[in-house]
């Protein structure tokens, strides 16, 4: 198990406290520090089967003040998400099956029952 964790973010601490409370057997990835590559971010999509518009924080100020209007393909979207990770929805918890958004943090509870 993986979580894609941002520290800064207040609801990626809050899902990481919870997966904490519920195990240990897990990997700690800061995308921040280490942006994802295309094939995580394919992975990612796959698993949580949504396309890669909705992985994309749309009210970022990055975001709005440069992608907003464009006309874009699946590929130029995952290319910007690894060029500004803070794009990426956090945090994201990837098992060997499936993937989810901790947004809210309580999602990632799916993954325990």
């Amino acid at each position: 198990m993986k979580i894609y964790h941002n520290p800064r973010c207040s609801k990626s601490r809050q899902t990481l406290a919870i997966l904490e409370s519920k195990t240990t057997n897990f990997e700690i990835i800061n995308y921040i520090k280490h942006p994802l590559t295309y094939k995580e971010i394919e992975l990612i999509l796959i698993k949580l089967k949504i396309s890669p518009i909705e992985l994309v924080r749309k009210t970022g100020k990055i975001w709005k003040e440069n992608y907003k209007t464009k006309n874009m393909t699946d590929n130029e979207i995952i290319t910007i998400m690894i060029e500004n990770p803070k794009l990426i929805q956090r945090p994201i918890i990837v098992t060997n099956e499936k993937a989810i958004i901790g947004r809210p943090p309580e999602n990632i509870l799916k993954l325990f029952n």
